[in-house]
C-alpha cells in the first residue's frame, strides 16, 4: 500500500491511500480526487488522467512507454515530467507520491 498525495492545479492536496497493483488513476477516481477524468478507463487511449510528477519520484516511477507517448504528444499542456496515471502501477516504492494535476485535461 501507498500514499499517494494528488494536487490539484489550484493548490489543494488530497492524499489517498493506494493498494498495491492498482493504477493511480483509478486510487484518484476510487477516493473521487477531482481532475481525473479517465474517459477511456484506463486503456492508454486517451490523455485524461494527465499527472505531472513530482520531479522527485520520476526515477522512480519511470518514463512512459512508446503508446502512452503518443497519447501524451497529443496534450497541449504536456510537461517533461507528464505521465498517464492510468500506466503507472501502485507498489511500496511509490509511497508518498507526489502528482500534479493540470489545469485541464484534454
Amino acid at each position: 500500500m501507498a500514499k499517494i498525495n494528488f494536487i490539484e492545479h489550484n493548490g489543494k492536496e488530497h492524499i489517498v491511500d493506494a493498494e498495491n497493483g492498482m493504477s493511480v488513476m483509478n486510487a484518484a477516481i476510487d477516493h473521487l480526487v477531482p481532475g481525473i477524468d479517465a474517459d477511456c478507463g484506463g486503456e492508454c487511449s486517451c490523455a485524461t488522467c494527465h499527472v505531472i510528477v513530482d520531479a522527485k519520484w520520476i526515477g522512480v516511477v519511470g518514463r512512459p512507454g512508446e503508446q502512452e507517448e503518443s497519447m501524451l504528444d497529443m496534450n497541449p499542456e504536456r510537461e517533461v515530467n507528464s505521465r498517464l496515471s492510468c500506466q503507472i502501477r501502485v507498489r511500496d516504492e511509490l509511497d508518498g507520491l507526489v502528482v500534479k494535476l493540470p489545469q485541464f485535461q484534454i
